[in-house]
């Protein structure tokens, strides 16, 4: 049975990846594929509740990678592998390239910790696509507020901390040898539509 395909969509809250992710799976299954479309962290129910206490309670910068990496890992040996498996595709909301971005860029955790975990979680598993949804922050923050809905602990950062998990994705979108695609999430909907079916049309 041939493996299926891995992919994840990334971005600043706000940049627009919740927007389109449901627009992709529905696209993906339009051509007979088979998807399983699921989140970060959280995706069982241990990684939902590992989530609440992330997105609520404040913790040693290295309890949240270590907590974000055991969701992971219950992640991908209930939903993730076996999909792949399967045969089916998977579309994930933020995946390792967020620990990196948001522990390491943002809060300054060392790469090589997080490297680390990524090597002992994953078994060397990574995406096969990445879509990096990138808008500037200022776009990103206007978007979250105008929301109307309570704030999470990572949504209620300082500017300063968005650029630097902006950075980290950019310079990660840079050295990952393609798989990181950039997708300008400034555009209107249909033009950022229309640059996704150009990426899905590859894979």
């Amino acid at each position: 049975m041939t493996r299926g395909r891995f992919i994840t969509l990334e971005g600043l809250d706000g940049a627009g990846k919740s927007t389109h992710l449901g627009w992709l799976v529905e696209s993906l299954r339009a051509r007979g594929t088979t998807v399983v479309q699921t989140r970060e962290p959280g995706g069982t129910p241990l990684g939902e509740k590992l989530r609440a206490l992330l997105l609520a309670d404040p913790m040693h910068l290295e309890t949240e990678a270590l907590l974000m990496f055991a969701a992971r890992r219950e992640h991908l040996a209930q939903v993730i592998e076996p999909a792949l498996a399967r045969g089916d595709w998977v579309v994930c909301d933020r995946f390792t390239d967020a620990s990196f971005a948001y522990q390491g860029g943002g809060r300054g955790l060392a790469r090589e910790k997080l490297a680390t975990l990524e090597q002992w979680v994953q078994h060397g598993l990574q995406p096969d696509l990445t879509l990096l949804f990138d808008v500037s922050t200022d776009l990103a923050r206007s978007r979250v507020t105008s929301m109307g809905r309570d704030l999470d602990r990572f949504e209620r950062e300082q500017a300063e901390f968005f650029e630097r998990v902006r950075n980290e994705y950019l310079a990660r979108a840079a050295s990952s040898n393609g798989r990181i695609r950039i997708i300008d999430g400034a555009r209107l909907l249909n033009d950022v539509k229309k640059s996704l079916e150009e990426v899905i049309a590859t894979i």
